[in-house]
């Protein structure tokens, strides 16, 4: 895995929904749909759409899960969510929060007015976390595994041209194991 090079498996930005900053959900969740039709046979879907400011550089990205959470604005603004993300909860106390603070209790018009109103850039996770395109598969991994991420997006010098995905290591891996002889 250290001989071969993060570029050599991420799928460049080119390939990607690209959504401005100031892009409603509902229409970054429209570019997202568009991109996986175009997703070639055998290969993973996308699950997010990559995130440009004015200047058109790429600031950040948006995934299933961060779709999820702006859709339900109580998960900001009653809890930390970094913390309870890393916490080991139980089921029966997920599952008070959501009774208690009224989660996910919108109806289906009620959501698609709220993804109307929500800008990608308040959802968005930012292009802090990011990889070298010129770096070993063996550092993607252990990045992919310490961030906790599904995704890492993918630099050259300062501006980034690829995404990195867990599936498409994961593949990359089980194919070097099957293939093992041994």
């Amino acid at each position: 895995m250290k001989s071969k090079k993060v570029k050599d498996i991420m799928i460049p930005i080119e390939k990607y929904a690209i959504v401005g900053e100031d892009t409603s959900m509902l229409d970054a969740i429209k570019a997202l749909k568009k991109s996986q039709e175009k997703v070639p046979e055998g290969s993973e879907p996308y699950r997010a759409v990559l995130v440009k400011n004015k200047a058109g550089k790429i600031i950040g990205k948006v995934g299933q899960l961060g779709f999820l959470k702006g859709l339900e604005p109580k998960y900001k603004t009653v809890f930390d969510m970094e913390k309870l993300t890393r916490a080991n909860l139980s089921s029966e106390f997920v599952q008070s929060l959501m009774e208690h603070f009224s989660l996910w209790d919108d109806d289906a018009n009620d959501l698609c007015k709220l993804a109307s109103s929500i800008k990608v850039k308040d959802i968005m996770q930012s292009s802090v976390e990011n990889i070298d395109e010129n770096e070993s598969l063996s550092v993607a991994i252990h990045k992919i595994i310490m961030w906790g991420s599904l995704s890492i997006l993918v630099s050259s010098g300062k501006e980034v041209v690829g995404i990195l995905r867990l599936s498409d290591i994961f593949k990359e891996l089980e194919d070097n194991i099957i293939n093992c002889k041994g």
